[in-house]
């Protein structure tokens, strides 16, 4: 909605500028205004009705962007969320092609899910297998599913294998 209407403002400061500049040429061109008059008028014109609607117009078009770039990335992310959730393990490219996202994209992803808290599972880098899990079962934990090693805090909500590389997200 911001965009739409950065859009308008500032097809609409154009205009009047134009609006603007046509009527001191014509005044000026009559003679009902001399050089100076219309100069005068043409420069508070422009700084007190164009400007400002185009400042307005440009900010609003800029936060739009900003707002469809957010809105972009929370459909992808609960894109993957949905993703994972309905197949139980998938395999990281598999996710990317099906995207249409690179690795590291899903790889960021997954970790603002598990910042939040909305997602649990594990994932295996070297084999790059995406595992949604309960977070009771993944708290229970101490030993790696993968290769049998001793797991460790990595982070807020991430425990990792030292061994594999094995991450375990919790909720």
């Amino acid at each position: 909605m911001g965009r739409i209407l950065g859009i308008i403002l500032i097809a609409g400061g154009i205009i009047v500028g134009i609006i603007i500049t046509a009527l001191m040429v014509v005044y000026r061109g009559e003679g009902s205004l001399t050089s100076g008059a219309a100069m005068l008028g043409w420069v508070l014109g422009i700084a007190v009705l164009v400007l400002p609607q185009l400042g307005i117009g440009a900010f609003l078009l800029w936060k739009g962007g900003q707002e469809a770039a957010t809105a972009e990335k929370a459909d992808k992310e609960r894109e993957l969320l949905s993703i994972v959730k309905a197949r139980g393990q998938i395999d990281i490219r598999d996710i990317a092609i099906e995207m249409q996202v690179s690795k590291d994209e899903i790889h960021d992803m997954i970790h603002d899910l598990v910042g939040m808290g909305l997602y649990s599972g594990y994932i295996n880098w070297d084999e790059g297998i995406l595992y949604s899990s309960q977070a009771s079962q993944l708290r229970e934990l101490t030993e790696c599913n993968h290769c049998g090693g001793q797991l460790e805090l990595a982070g807020k909500g991430v425990i990792r294998c030292p061994f594999c590389g094995t991450e375990y997200f919790l909720e």
